[in-house]
């Protein structure tokens, strides 16, 4: 095999991708329940890149989300992120890249439920010293509904 090919057996790929989705999952389920803090430290290490805006950090993501998602009475912003269609590609023993869809529904009053964003997620990983982490988050918003109560600027035209 080639130095630069790297070929994990089927228990570590199972490993692999079983932590990759955890912190997929993590991800969203902290969005949907309006955990910034946690998800600022997710992302602590990585660059974090929505449509043409990139934050590095903890402390910039942070910024992002309470400067560009509305958060409601109860603290959340009333959402509902569904992540499918996830590919996971592992490049090494330390790098890994993934792509996956995300469904995005509100629901508030005046609002009926309905499907608000979809769009895909492109992401890379890292391992260091013994755990995976983000090392980028590229979200690519696609399709738009009524994004007027969860983001704090609309993209233009998408009103």
């Amino acid at each position: 095999m080639p130095a630069n090919e790297y070929t994990p057996d089927a228990s570590d790929r199972l490993v692999i991708e079983s932590e990759i989705n955890r912190l997929l999952t993590t991800y969203v389920h902290n969005l949907d329940d309006g955990k910034i803090t946690e998800n600022a430290e997710l992302l602590a290490n990585a660059r974090f890149q929505v449509g043409d805006t990139v934050v590095n950090g903890r402390d910039e993501v942070a910024r992002f989300f309470r400067d560009n998602v509305q958060h409601h009475q109860d603290g959340t912003p009333r959402t509902w992120h569904a992540l499918s269609n996830v590919l996971i590609d592992i490049e090494s023993a330390t790098t890994a890249r993934s792509v996956s869809y995300f469904t995005v529904h509100q629901e508030l009053p005046g609002l009926p439920l309905q499907p608000i964003v979809t769009g895909r997620y492109v992401d890379t990983f890292e391992r260091r010293d013994g755990t995976w982490r983000y090392a980028s988050r590229w979200v690519q918003p696609r399709l738009f509904g009524v994004v007027s109560f969860h983001a704090a600027a609309p993209p233009s035209g998408q009103l």
